[in-house]
């Protein structure tokens, strides 16, 4: 069923597999492309996604995460919190498309800068050969390298271990920072075979006067794990 709920990370996410497809304006064939950007109405998504699933044989866990917006600004406002919660591929890429079509849209209606003289920024030059290089005279080096002394060898192991702590604080501090975001956003869930749930899918389709939309379908045999990031509100339900 359609529903509008919080979604946000448990403090454990177990391993899964599943399949992932990508609905937006920027896949080929789906969308609408114009000179004043991409568009992509709910409906049309869903419709596509359904097509997808139609394919699937046996029982199966669906799970839809869906970002809409009937202006660029209110579909990113709601994209981007859900893209900081669930960082797939598809998701920030389609952030990124759309900022860089709003870019667009902006430059076209200004006037050309003049060509500025000079050669360009200062940048680190990084060739193949020359990284080749440079490692292979590094292990030299290290090969070279006179023995250590058994108080150097306590120094280096105290500075590892203090490097190790301060780098285990750092991934729990940043575990902490993503399990305490969260987003609201429409989420699909269905199980069962394939008829059914598309039954389920076309019913209710959620903000269809929206001209912008991104969706990320997840179909496996279990879940679960997936429906934990889904927090729904009383009052939605069951509706």
């Amino acid at each position: 069923m359609w529903r509008e709920a919080k979604l946000a990370l448990p403090g454990e996410f177990p391993a899964l597999n599943c399949s992932m497809t990508a609905a937006h304006p920027w896949v080929y064939g789906l969308g609408q492309q114009t000179d004043n950007g991409a568009y992509l109405s709910p409906a049309n998504a869903i419709a596509w996604l359904g097509e997808k699933l139609a394919s699937v044989t046996g029982k199966t866990d669906v799970v839809i995460l869906l970002a809409t917006g009937q202006t660029q600004d209110e579909f990113l406002s709601r994209l981007d919190p859900l893209t900081d919660v669930f960082p797939v591929p598809a998701f920030t890429q389609v952030s990124r498309l759309a900022r860089s079509s709003a870019e667009l849209a902006t430059v076209k209606m200004q006037k050309p800068a003049k060509v500025a003289g000079g050669p360009g920024a200062t940048l680190p030059l990084s060739v193949p050969t020359a990284r080749a290089v440079s490692a292979a005279a590094a292990v030299a080096k290290a090969g070279q390298a006179k023995a250590m002394s058994m108080d150097d060898l306590k120094k280096s192991l105290t500075e590892f271990i203090e490097k190790r702590v301060s780098l285990m604080a750092d991934i729990a501090a940043g575990a902490g920072d993503v399990s305490a975001k969260s987003a609201r956003g429409w989420v699909f869930t269905g199980s069962g075979n394939a008829a059914d749930i598309l039954r389920q899918l076309m019913s209710g389709i959620p903000a269809r006067s929206s001209v912008y939309c991104a969706a990320i379908m997840l179909a496996g045999k279990d879940l679960s794990g997936i429906r934990s990031i889904i927090h729904d509100d009383d009052s939605n339900a069951g509706a």
